[in-house]
């Protein structure tokens, strides 16, 4: 059986995961529109994405403080719903690296 992503809206934590990550910063940089979530994708196509986003990041050091003002607006408003949406399902950022 081939393992799926559940979508951004389904993921744990409200979507601060890995992979929702990458999703997230696939809507930053406009490679995916903002209601493409990527529920249903295999392995493969976010593998995929994973790596665009990767060469989208690059020139910028993998850092939001180096974004451009537009990108970095974006990257803030994305990441701050997902931040709210987290902690409305009780993710806690203290707890995010104690696995």
């Amino acid at each position: 059986m081939t393992k799926v992503y559940p979508g951004l809206g389904e993921d744990a934590n409200g979507g601060l995961t890995p992979l929702g990550k990458v999703v997230m910063d696939a809507w930053v940089f406009s490679l995916l529109p903002e209601d493409e979530d990527c529920a249903g994708w295999d392995v493969a196509r976010m593998q995929q994405l994973y790596d665009q986003v990767h060469r989208a990041w690059e020139p910028f050091g993998h850092l939001p403080s180096r974004l451009p003002e537009a990108l970095r607006e974006r990257h803030g408003r994305i990441y701050d719903a997902a931040t709210t949406r987290a902690k409305a399902a009780g993710w806690s950022p203290e707890h995010e690296y104690d696995e």
